[in-house]
């Protein structure tokens, strides 16, 4: 299987890098000609097409979600972390809700597509070794998704989970971006298999295991006690996640 997998890997590696290549420049000429709606409409596609490329490792996606969630508002949408494949189908499945992501500061260089996506999209870039210059950031993201009627996306575990195990969350984040944005909606996320195809390390890539995100009913936070939604929410998430080899 084993071997399999370096053959597939090597057709993956090759494809996924061409993607962010090729969507590089059209990102930066949609946003210098034609602003922020051409500039999603290109990150939606790039990553609509780095979902498909996972199925040259034999990796589907599932994506789930049996709930309304309300457009035009702001969405805080909150969940476990198991690998960088978390994340194109919470921004294609959820396109309509314009997600924006908490992100560490490092990856705002050096990625191609996706480090320009992350400065110029509307994330927040956290330095988690300067407590000070993360607070601001988060205030200044949780200020321009309320404006925008945007939607923040955050890993409360901090860090992946590298064999499935979820973390403890800290609510932190969560909190501060809640405190701009009382009347809005948190929606949890539990993602399942993601992790399993980094199960090698780097290289060789995972294959064959199916990659499932389930979105959870939306919670509206008005009125609200936050540390009881919270805890329900890290509860919710961490109960349908399954741990398997």
């Amino acid at each position: 299987m084993k071997i399999v997998s370096y053959i597939l890997s090597s057709i993956f590696g090759l494809v996924f890098f061409l993607i962010l290549l090729i969507f590089h420049p059209i990102q930066w000429l949609c946003v210098n000609a034609f602003g922020y709606e051409a500039h999603k409409w290109s990150v939606d596609t790039l990553n609509w097409f780095l979902v498909k490329s996972l199925l040259i490792l034999g990796v589907p996606v599932h994506f789930k979600n049996e709930h309304d969630i309300p457009e035009g508002e702001t969405i805080i949408f909150a969940s476990n972390h198991q690998s960088m494949f978390d994340i194109p189908p919470i921004i294609w499945y959820l396109r309509k809700h314009h997600p924006k992501f908490v992100s560490k500061i490092e990856l705002g260089k050096g990625i191609p597509s996706i480090s320009y996506n992350l400065r110029h999209g509307g994330a927040a870039l956290i330095n988690r070794k300067d407590r000070l210059q993360a607070l601001k950031e988060l205030i200044t993201f949780s200020k321009r998704i309320h404006k925008n009627k945007w939607s923040a996306v955050i890993f409360p575990e901090g860090t992946r989970s590298r064999d499935g195990h979820p973390k403890k969350f800290a609510t932190g984040g969560l909190k501060s971006i809640i405190s701009y944005n009382k009347e809005a909606y948190i929606v949890p996320i539990t993602v399942n298999n993601s992790w399993k195809i980094f199960k090698y390390g780097k290289f060789p890539f995972g294959i064959f295991s199916p990659l499932q995100v389930e979105v959870h009913a939306p919670v509206h936070l008005k009125n609200k006690d936050v540390d009881e939604v919270l805890h329900n929410v890290e509860e919710q998430i961490k109960s349908k996640i399954n741990v398997g080899t």
